[in-house]
């Protein structure tokens, strides 16, 4: 799946645990340049001032806008020119050059890959960090997409929420959706009550057959229940719109959207639901054309401890995956961090995949047919 900057605010950080620190090699870099291809708001000033006073190394920053102009860039320059390339990670598996050959270079011992948030490094693997058995890429941030909902006006425990909700006893007219997202969200519901057969809905990747089997069930329950339909959104403006202004007391949402009315209103909270939270991931490696290696290493080990994965945090909005990076967040960000992201809900999270050749026409045929019931 390709991704896009989100417009809004997003909440952002890690679990407590020991700090990562820069190794001893990094002393070797003290100097020289490291160059960096990076999502526009990825390296604000703060950060780069911060690591050219501690290392001494000149900061030569390019940003993109996209995935496709990420690997486009990369690509047209036969992967030199740049030292470390920040990619989504389901985007991974695209960097490969004409012969076979992987753009990124197997993450060198001397970064310090424990720094990572445990259950992001383990399901990194099949996610596109893992490209001819080594781990290229590191898990760098993310968000998710869960349930808002009003408890005054639904009084549901955290322990009990369900995708299936938004379908529930008085929430007819008053459910929020964006479609496409809503088709995985009720997908995972409709398979833990056993009514499709789906693999957790991973099995939509897998061929164009069962991506039709699958989402025509979902699609046949939503349309079904269609009288529950409150508002449609597309991004977060539209999203906090269905709650504010359409009335709405439940959605599957982007994790801004709930915490960003709960802050307005503690009303609204953003919670997990039991099925899973869906989540995106981007991550961060070094290329194989890489010319300033030991300044690579450490901006990658300064970019993974805990007080910058804070300031990267506050500078963006995006949550970061570094291990206690919510330490140096804000205390209001970490009272709603650890209201969310419980150790139970980092380990049951639903990634989002790599895009497969039929996938997005398949999904957007039966967007429309949500959209037109």
């Amino acid at each position: 799946m390709s991704f896009t900057r989100r417009n809004a605010l997003k909440l952002t950080a890690g679990a407590v645990a020991a700090p990562a620190v820069l190794r001893a090699s990094d002393a070797l870099a003290s100097s020289g340049t490291v160059k960096i291809f990076a999502w526009q708001d990825y390296i604000q000033p703060n950060i780069a001032e911060k690591f050219e006073a501690e290392t001494g190394i000149t900061l030569d920053l390019t940003t993109f806008g996209s995935n496709d102009e990420a690997e486009s860039t990369v690509r047209a320059n036969g992967g030199k020119g740049f030292d470390v390339v920040f990619p989504s990670i389901t985007n991974v598996s695209n960097y490969y050059d004409d012969s076979g050959e992987h753009f990124f270079q197997p993450i060198p011992e001397d970064v310090n890959a424990d720094a990572v948030i445990p259950a992001f490094l383990r399901d990194s693997a099949s996610l596109g960090g893992v490209q001819n058995g080594n781990q290229v890429v590191l898990p760098f941030d993310w968000g998710t997409e869960g349930i808002t909902l009003n408890r005054a006006a639904l009084p549901i425990s955290d322990a009990d929420l369900s995708y299936g909700d938004m379908f529930a006893d008085g929430t007819e007219g008053k459910s929020a959706f964006r479609q496409k997202s809503a088709l995985i969200g009720v997908g995972l519901y409709l398979d833990a009550i056993g009514e499709v057969q789906s693999n957790r809905m991973y099995d939509v990747y897998k061929s164009e057959e069962d991506a039709r089997r699958i989402f025509g069930k979902v699609v046949e329950f939503m349309v079904a229940n269609k009288d529950h339909f409150g508002a449609f959104w597309n991004n977060g403006t539209e999203a906090t719109a269905a709650f504010k202004d359409a009335g709405c007391i439940i959605g599957q949402t982007w994790d801004t959207t709930g915490l960003l009315l709960n802050r307005e209103n503690p009303d609204f909270v953003y919670r997990a639901p039991k099925e899973g939270i869906i989540t995106w991931l981007d991550s961060f490696g070094m290329l194989r054309g890489a010319e300033n290696t030991e300044q690579a290493i450490a901006f990658m080990n300064f970019m993974l401890t805990p007080e910058v994965g804070g300031m990267f945090a506050n500078n963006t909005g995006y949550n970061s995956a570094v291990t206690g990076a919510a330490d140096f967040a804000s205390e209001e960000f970490r009272a709603q961090f650890n209201e969310v992201y419980t150790p139970e809900v980092l380990g049951n999270m639903w990634w989002w995949q790599s895009d497969t050749p039929f996938y997005a026409p398949v999904v957007n045929e039966m967007v429309e047919i949500i959209t037109n019931a």
